[in-house]
């Protein structure tokens, strides 16, 4: 079968290039084969082969609540290839987060209960997705065990309490579907304005309905082409036409939700941005609500293709926006995925659809045998004779896609940089002090970017006295007093030297002596060191808690939420306030700001934000 092979052959042509990446990532790590960076830690990886992988699964919840819910019959004949679609691409996420996340040997942790985290929705996801993985599974598994006989008990189990199965698939889709938009909900002042809103779990779940609907469209008609089969025009035009109501719905709610946060007119700016929103929206739902109210498109194989290819596109490319593409910049460098982002994930579904073919070359994926036009190529066992004879034309086909895979390898290696094995190593971003006004308040903005928090420094010291300062300047300087935290905390997120041994221990500095400081025959290290304190009997002001153990001060930013986060736990238990130590109450959508002329001599308004924030001319 001439289409089939093709298909294959150029299948493991993009596993091979990818594992080619891939081998350099797990050797070199994230720097060498990505262009994220710590300042934009999630791109094409996690909007396509997580955000976007879940949500291409979503036709196996659909379809089989259709059939064994709504009792839906009609649909029963593509049953099957959904939840064997559903059932891989779970797994292609989880393979992408092994690709994804910088330490992946941890992916099992969240599994283990003193690991549970019961107000992240990160955790959330993440065992939806472990559970519903293993929910497919049991949906899909008496398909294969048609061909074994042996196994006949264990289907049999599986096949009667198939309803609990469908429902259990249906609550947890639910979960996790939506509760992928609850991951951004935190993240009003980075997320654009177009795609950031309070309500982005209920369009996370009412796009994944529609994208389940055209995922199952295109699978149908992408696998009757590749093997000639009558396509299934009558079902997918039934699926469609309850597409289009799921479609109106979604941009019903997204265009009001707009209107409502008075948001549409960013819609209309001459932006980049303006340009991806419109192009996902027309692909997920304006073109296909036109098309399908206008016309009749039930017999029609070519233009439902194209339906359901602009939906999954459209939806695909929201995932992607959400993700991190369409992010505000935060005066960071633009960000575009390295060929070898994209090299993985293509890798990811190519090696997935591989094992789709193979589902259909082997097992009753259509509840009736393959009828294949070509003579010379037969359905094969999994196991036997058949599958090492040398003579037979599939073993040809396998010494070309085993010479395809390698060749791409070759590729991949050679197109890797070598200046881009080793690590760049974490972008340094100094942090600057905190600028205040005559009132009292102070403007935290460690790296200047317009997007820092108001802090009320003379309301604290009113309400909790001048006793609490120390908790703030718990370290000083030599000969210093309230030193800043950027004293110490130099840089916005890499840990920095606040000792300094080379400047005590040379002569244009401190000119001390090894034995000054390290006791004679001891190993020299910082625990059998003299402490700091006890040269500068001012380092720690009278009342700090802190204790000098670590000669590395923490980064700008974890240092700041520590402290900060740290005492609003502290008053939310003293004063039943549990809202205190959410991101909210120091991080707003709209900031406060310093209204001193003197100290705040111009303002902008950030792209896509309507904010009136200070920028300082240093």
């Amino acid at each position: 079968m001439d289409r089939v092979k093709t298909t294959k052959l150029i299948l493991w042509m993009l596993v091979g290039l990818g594992f080619a990446v891939g081998v350099t990532r797990f050797f070199f790590g994230l720097g060498a084969t990505t262009n994220l960076t710590d300042a934009i830690p999630w791109g094409f990886w996690i909007g396509f082969d997580v955000m976007g992988g879940v949500a291409l699964a979503a036709g196996g919840f659909v379809i089989t609540a259709a059939v064994y819910v709504m009792r839906r019959e009609e649909f029963h004949p593509i049953v099957r290839p959904a939840v064997l679609t559903a059932f891989l691409g779970y797994l292609a996420v989880i393979v992408g987060l092994t690709f994804d996340v910088g330490l992946p040997w941890n992916l099992w942790r969240p599994i283990l209960p003193w690991n549970w985290q019961f107000h992240s929705a990160l955790f959330e996801v993440a065992m939806c997705v472990m559970f519903y993985t293993t929910v497919l599974a049991a949906e899909f598994l008496p398909v294969p065990m048609e061909s074994f006989g042996k196994l006949a008990t264990i289907r049999n189990f599986l096949v009667k309490y198939r309803l609990v199965f469908v429902i259990l698939g249906i609550m947890l889709s639910t979960l996790h579907q939506s509760s992928l938009g609850s991951l951004f909900l935190i993240m009003p002042y980075r997320v654009h304005p177009l795609w950031y809103s309070p309500i982005l779990p209920i369009l996370f779940f009412t796009s994944a309905v529609l994208l389940g609907l055209m995922m199952v469209s295109l699978e149908s008609h992408c696998s009757s082409w590749l093997y000639r089969r009558e396509p299934e025009t009558h079902i997918i035009g039934k699926l469609q036409g309850a597409a289009k109501w799921v479609a109106m719905l979604y941009l019903g709610i997204r265009l009001v939700d707009l209107i409502v946060r008075g948001k549409l007119v960013n819609a209309f700016e001459p932006s980049w941005q303006t340009a991806m929103f419109w192009l996902e929206l027309s692909c997920m739902a304006i073109i296909p609500i036109v098309v399908l109210f206008l016309f009749d498109v039930r017999d029609k194989f070519k233009t439902q293709w194209l339906l359901g290819f602009l939906g999954v596109f459209g939806i695909v490319l929201n995932r992607i926006n959400v993700g991190g593409f369409t992010h505000l910049d935060r005066n960071m460098p633009f960000y575009i995925p390295a060929w070898s982002e994209i090299a993985i994930s293509a890798a990811v579904v190519a090696g997935f659809g591989l094992i789709f073919l193979f589902a259909i070359d082997h097992f009753n994926i259509w509840e009736e045998p393959v009828e294949d036009p070509d003579e010379d190529v037969k359905r094969k066992p999994i196991f036997g004779v058949d599958a090492v004879w040398l003579g037979n034309a599939a073993m040809s086909a396998r010494v070309k896609n085993s010479m395809a895979f390698v060749l791409a390898a070759a590729i991949g290696f050679a197109l890797l940089s070598q200046d881009d094995i080793f690590a760049k190593g974490s972008e340094l971003i100094p942090a600057r002090p905190a600028r205040g006004d005559v009132h009292g308040v102070l403007w935290i903005d460690g790296n200047v970017d317009s997007y820092g928090v108001s802090f009320k420094h003379q309301f604290h010291v009113d309400k909790l006295g001048e006793k609490s300062c120390v908790r703030c300047h718990h370290m000083n300087l030599p000969r210093d007093t309230n030193s800043t935290c950027s004293n110490c905390h130099r840089d916005m997120y890499v840990p920095t030297d606040a000792f300094g041994h080379e400047w005590h221990a040379s002569s244009e500095g401190g000119k001390l002596a090894c034995f000054e400081c390290h006791t004679e025959g001891q190993i020299k290290s910082k625990e059998t060191a003299k402490q700091c304190t006890a040269c500068h009997q001012d380092l720690v002001p009278q009342g700090a808690t802190i204790q000098v153990k670590q000669y590395l001060a923490l980064g700008y930013t974890e240092a700041m939420h520590q402290m900060c986060i740290g005492c609003h736990v502290e008053k939310s238990k003293e004063l039943n306030r549990p809202e205190l130590p959410r991101c909210a109450t120091c991080h707003h959508e709209n900031q406060d700001y310093i209204d001193d002329p003197k100290l705040a001599p111009r303002y902008r308004e950030p792209a896509g934000k309507r904010l009136i924030v200070p920028v300082i001319n240093d």
